[in-house]
């Protein structure tokens, strides 16, 4: 793990209204590193990584550092031009176009003339999920996503997020509604983001599948932050119940 941080969040605090959704978060995140991300509903999770996207600002008094750089005037174009992605729950694939269109969409790749270089696409496509472990025997670029399994789709809308050398991948929930053969095949593209070097934050309820490709555990209870720890030894049921007495105790 390198020393210093990839994404450093300092003293962050958010409201809406007079709820109170993230209390003080410090927060710190490592080149390399897989960190789950988990809580009930309401813990302040996806307030969280809207922050960290820039989706969502934080409140005055709160700090965001990338590699060591105080950010300032924090919004998503930013946090995406520096090479922070989020692959959403729903994935927003369009299910009518080619796996090399979804893959390239709202970045294609142009001539001078602003034709798109659809070769290239395809051959940049089939680099990329390559490089993340996507194996499936079935595909071509130029395939149709509709006809791609859920896990498969899953690959697709990661690719996309790494598309231009991005630093920290987010997934929300990326294995939820699942067969248990798709959601392995997810999980194996989410440790070879780690492979090459990227960081990742997993936001799931399972926390099976949280458990099993951790390298660390964050868990927000109520908006603060009760637990940042690496997962060591721990084993799935030992994390579980950890779970379990902090959502009766607010704590550990």
């Amino acid at each position: 793990m390198s020393a210093e941080p990839l994404v450093e969040l300092v003293k962050i605090e958010k409201t809406f209204g007079r709820v109170q959704a993230l209390t003080d978060i410090n927060l710190k995140l490592y080149p390399g590193e897989i960190v789950s991300l988990v809580g009930d509903n309401g813990a302040g999770k996806s307030t969280l990584t809207k922050i960290i996207a820039g989706t969502e600002k934080a409140d005055a008094g709160g700090l965001i550092r990338l590699r060591g750089a105080d950010q300032k005037a924090w919004n998503a174009a930013k946090a995406r031009q520096l090479g922070i992605e989020t692959v959403h729950q729903n994935r927003a694939l369009s299910e009518q176009q080619s796996i090399y269109a979804n893959v390239f969409m709202g970045r294609e790749i142009t001539n001078r003339f602003g034709f798109v270089k659809r070769k290239k696409e395809i051959e940049e496509t089939e680099s990329l999920m390559r490089r993340i472990g996507y194996t499936s025997k079935v595909w071509t670029p130029q395939s149709q996503v509709l006809k791609l399994s859920g896990g498969e789709r899953q690959g697709v809308a990661i690719s996309r997020a790494i598309l231009f050398d991005s630093s920290l991948v987010m997934l929300d929930e990326p294995t939820t509604a699942m067969a248990l053969s798709e959601q392995a095949e997810v999980i194996e593209f989410i440790k070879d983001l780690k492979k090459q070097g990227k960081s990742v934050i997993f936001i799931s309820h399972n926390p099976w599948d949280a458990h099993a490709v951790a390298d660390r555990f964050v868990i927000l209870d109520r908006g603060r932050l009760v637990f940042d720890g690496p997962k060591g030894n721990m084993s799935a049921d030992d994390f579980i119940q950890m779970l379990r007495d902090i959502a009766k105790k607010g704590s550990i």
